[in-house]
């Protein structure tokens, strides 16, 4: 079997562009919140596809399912954390990253339904 199944996963890709965003947009954050929000925001954003990956490595649907709910707890929590940094003026706009965030969670509910049905 396969044991980089997970890399296949559309969800996983996507939630590694989104990770690469996260990266790239934390940069221009104001040295001050080196150790605040960049740190927490790029953590939540890494935890998104590790726990794909980590889910997809159980060996039940059920415990993909559970991984798949921390996946999707930590998309919401990247959401928050740009919504606080956009509010704080720290950036000018997440457009593409929520975009990239609403299709990310598309497609972790669709993937849940699936595995759902299968067990």
């Amino acid at each position: 079997m396969d044991r980089r199944k997970y890399q296949k996963l559309l969800v996983w890709q996507e939630a590694m562009d989104l990770v690469v965003g996260v990266y790239r947009i934390t940069e221009r954050l104001p040295a001050s919140e080196r150790f605040g929000l960049c740190q927490q925001l790029r953590r939540a954003a890494v935890s998104i596809p590790s726990n794909i990956a980590e889910g997809a490595g159980r060996h039940s649907d059920k415990d993909f399912i559970r991984f798949l709910n921390i996946a999707n707890g930590s998309l919401l929590e990247v959401e928050t954390q740009l919504l606080i940094a956009l509010q704080l003026k720290y950036i000018e706009e997440i457009n593409e990253l929520q975009n990239s965030i609403d299709k990310i969670f598309a497609m972790l509910s669709s993937l849940k339904r699936k595995l759902k049905t299968e067990y």
